[in-house]
């Protein structure tokens, strides 16, 4: 797993590399926190939102997008953990679940 920021982060400096490692080293995320300066990796994916999530195969090929619980927009303790049980079933299975919910969020800080 990692995380990518591709925010604007001249227009929103709070979504700086340099900011975001803090909050990654705060949070202890245990996976890289890696920026997308170009903006070619959200464009390529098509990612839309902050977070939006995509879980791949053993090839790399995508077998999920979509949210990462059931929570919205406060955290529960008893959420459906979306991204978990359909990265589990392309474990299992090789494929990603039928059923993917979007990921809903923040628009993603595009450059002029």
């Amino acid at each position: 797993m990692a995380l990518i920021n591709s925010n604007d982060a001249i227009a929103y400096p709070d979504d700086s590399y340099e900011n975001m490692q803090r909050v990654s080293k705060e949070n202890n995320y245990p996976f890289p926190y890696l920026y997308d300066e170009t903006q070619e990796v959200a464009k390529q994916w098509g990612a839309v939102c902050t977070p939006d999530f995509f879980g791949f195969d053993k090839e790399l090929t995508l077998q999920y997008r979509g949210r990462l619980d059931s929570s919205g927009k406060e955290a529960r303790s008893d959420a459906r953990r979306d991204l978990i049980i359909a990265m589990q079933e392309i474990l299992d299975t090789g494929k990603g679940p039928s059923e993917q919910i979007p990921s809903m969020g923040c628009s993603i800080k595009w450059k002029q």
